[in-house]
């Protein structure tokens, strides 16, 4: 059965992992996972490490960030479809 660990506990896991002090079977042990889970969640966090360092991290989030546009544009839909709706409604319920 596959369990599923929260993200507070896998940045420990990977952080020990990171650390190098204990082989990967030592921290399979202690922390009850296998050892190509945390190899994995290692492996996650050094790739999020290094985006944090990245020039364009900021540039990303920027792009992500939802425009006033966007949000005005979706309103105006909704609208539309809320009239669609209520008119379809009146039209089959009276």
């Amino acid at each position: 059965m596959k369990r599923k660990h929260e993200a507070a506990f896998k940045a420990q896991v990977a952080i020990a992992a990171i650390k190098e002090e204990e082989t990967l079977g030592a921290l399979a042990g202690k922390y009850g996972v296998h050892s190509n889970c945390i190899s994995n969640w290692k492996q996650v966090a050094l790739e999020n490490v290094k985006e944090g360092f990245s020039r364009n991290s900021k540039k990303k989030k920027d792009e992500e960030e939802i425009t006033r546009d966007d949000l005005l544009r979706e309103i105006g839909q909704l609208k539309m479809e809320n009239e669609f709706l209520k008119k379809k409604h009146k039209q089959l319920f009276g």
